[in-house]
């Protein structure tokens, strides 16, 4: 079972859609905040639309950062998506300093203001995953384009876990993997036929617990 984490920000039901158009196999995957389904859960995804902090204090209201914290330490795979995948760092710089999950070394930072870009990033970009191998891309092509909506980027302190980069103006990490634990900047559930296999491909990491 695969729990999409409820806990009022993000497009929650396009992510489940994405998810039953992309997996072929028979696959549970739920829209939750039951800490009792995430504590069962074999794959989890946190998605997520708008402000960090507010999304880190709605988390932890729920009791939800500790629970996701400790199920990804005990090697379930984890999925982050767009703010989601910010979340999965130390801190963010939006707003003031917000703290993150801690689960990737890092920080989330403003695109800078002086290199002739358009804020917040929306539309479609290309991913440069040549320089990592990650199960995530398995069976995609090269450079392939997938859909951004975000005025954020994360800067990681290990260039290791970073598995794809895009370049706006700047060159950001677009999806990282640490172990079990995946991110995404970009919407896959928005990301045609390439998003769909990324989901596809993390639905299968779920399945036979292999990163």
């Amino acid at each position: 079972m695969i729990v999409i984490i409820d806990y009022g920000r993000g497009n929650l039901r396009s992510v489940q859609k994405g998810f039953e158009h992309a997996v072929a196999h028979d696959l549970d995957v739920r829209v939750s905040g039951d800490p009792k389904l995430i504590a069962e859960a074999d794959g989890l995804v946190l998605p997520g639309v708008g402000a960090f902090g507010d999304a880190k204090a709605s988390l932890d209201r729920g009791g939800l950062s500790e629970l996701i914290t400790q199920r990804a330490l005990a090697g379930v795979p984890l999925l982050g998506i767009c703010l989601g995948m910010q979340l999965l760092l130390d801190k963010s710089l939006e707003f003031g300093e917000h703290e993150g999950l801690g689960l990737v070394a890092g920080t989330c930072r403003p695109f800078p203001q002086d290199v002739g870009i358009k804020v917040p990033h929306i539309g479609w970009n290309t991913l440069d995953f040549s320089a990592a191998r990650s199960s995530l891309f398995e069976g995609i092509p090269a450079e392939g384009s997938v859909y951004f909506v975000h005025s954020y980027y994360c800067a990681l302190e290990n260039p290791a876990e970073s598995i794809a980069r895009t370049d706006y103006g700047i060159e950001f990490v677009s999806a990282l993997q640490k172990g079990n634990i995946f991110g995404v900047q970009f919407h896959p559930e928005k990301s045609s036929t390439i998003g769909l296999k990324m989901l596809s491909n993390f639905a299968e990491v779920v399945s036979k617990g292999e990163y």
